[in-house]
């Protein structure tokens, strides 16, 4: 397997730097969201967390840009909500399409809803399968989840990300809260076992130990709770969202059973068009590929940003360049359309505008040294933090 780094640059280059030790997951060992203070409310705990955290002391549902509001949806900041539309250039959602892995009342559909109210979310068996559908015409938008705090960067996802001609044209970071589901009038002591999708119980692992209930993987969180519906299963529970028990008429046994109580995922929304010229809170994603001395050409990219008051909000670096680990594949978009294979690339998040020029001469001066570089959107940065209650 190929190894990661990972840089969180949250404010300036010099505001803190951490390079954390290479795994051998392809997976960083720290991403950074923003910070927040979770206060219980009452009802069923485990592990401590309570029924539904209150954020700021407040239950809310709030409304998005006048449309019907979301079930739950709220900010951890307390704040009222954005004007999410128009991001991209769009200036209503209706009838937008996006595509998103999983059945409905997945975290992925909740996140797509969250930028787009009045979307028509269409699910897709994989992550693939949603990104194919915007590439044949058949949706506008897919979602991708990419990284979360406690899992880190998603790698997988932004292999992804990286073999299709997509833009990223907007960010959702939520708040991903997981639920214990059964069918309707079951207890706690009927059960035997719990479904749900592997990184859901592998969040949920000290709760589902303390509940002693055997674990089995499924394709996606929302797929279980309609497994379970669907074989109306008596002795079997599922972990998903308060939504999906909702949508499904479940019940909730227990609210809260994730092992961290900050558990945020970062969803990125992808367009075949690069979103509208952007400069306030604009976000530029770039990879940038190279062959070999991995720590000098760390070191190059961080003189072009700072040397240009540029700040970093995320620097990823990722070697593959040992024996027996499968290379980076990057579709060349300036190119003939080809497959690029790179043994070392770096992830790299700005802050800024592909049309500020002062942004243009530290991407000049990286191509310089560095033997490939792809933008992979400008995007008007999202930095709320969206909760389902």
């Amino acid at each position: 397997m190929a190894c990661a780094s990972s840089l969180d640059l949250p404010n300036s280059l010099s505001h803190r730097i951490k390079l954390s030790k290479p795994s051998q997951s392809r997976k960083p060992s720290s991403v950074s969201f923003p910070t927040a203070s979770l206060n219980g409310s009452a009802g069923s705990q485990i592990n401590g967390s309570s029924e539904f955290p209150k954020i700021n002391g407040s239950h809310k549902t709030l409304k998005i840009n006048g449309s019907k509001p979301i079930n739950g949806s709220g900010l951890i900041n307390g704040s009222s909500l954005p004007h999410l539309n128009g991001f991209d250039g769009i200036d209503h959602d209706v009838g937008l399409r996006v595509a998103f892995q999983g059945s409905f009342g997945a975290y992925s559909e909740f996140a797509a809803k969250t930028a787009y109210p009045d979307c028509i979310t269409l699910p897709r068996r994989s992550f693939a399968d949603a990104l194919a559908a915007v590439e044949c015409g058949q949706a506008d938008r897919a979602v991708l989840p990419v990284e979360s705090t406690m899992e880190g960067t998603e790698l997988r996802n932004y292999d992804l990300l990286l073999r299709h001609d997509l833009c990223i044209v907007q960010e959702i970071n939520l708040f991903v809260h997981y639920c214990l589901l059964a069918m309707p009038g079951v207890r706690q002591t009927q059960l035997r076992r719990v479904i749900s999708h592997p990184m859901a119980l592998a969040h949920c692992g000290r709760a589902l130990a303390q509940l002693g209930l055997d674990r089995e993987p499924v394709e996606d969180t929302a797929g279980a709770v309609e497994m379970l519906r669907a074989n109306h299963l008596l002795d079997t529970a599922a972990i998903a969202s308060p939504r999906a028990a909702s949508l499904y008429g479940l019940d909730v046994l227990a609210q809260g059973l994730q092992d961290e109580s900050w558990n945020v995922t970062r969803f990125l929304l992808l367009s075949k068009s690069p979103a509208k010229k952007v400069f306030k809170n604009a976000r530029t994603s770039m990879v940038i590929a190279h062959r070999g001395g991995s720590m000098m050409v760390v070191l190059k990219v961080l003189s072009a940003f700072s040397s240009r008051n540029i700040n970093l909000k995320k620097l990823e670096v990722i070697n593959s360049s040992g024996a027996g680990q499968a290379p980076v594949m990057i579709l060349d978009v300036r190119g003939r359309g080809s497959l690029r294979a790179f043994p070392q690339v770096l992830y790299v998040d700005c802050e800024g505008s592909i049309e500020d020029p002062v942004v243009k001469e530290a991407i000049e001066e990286i191509e310089r040294f560095s033997v490939f570089v792809r933008v992979l959107g400008c995007y008007t940065a999202d930095t709320n933090v969206y909760d389902l209650q």
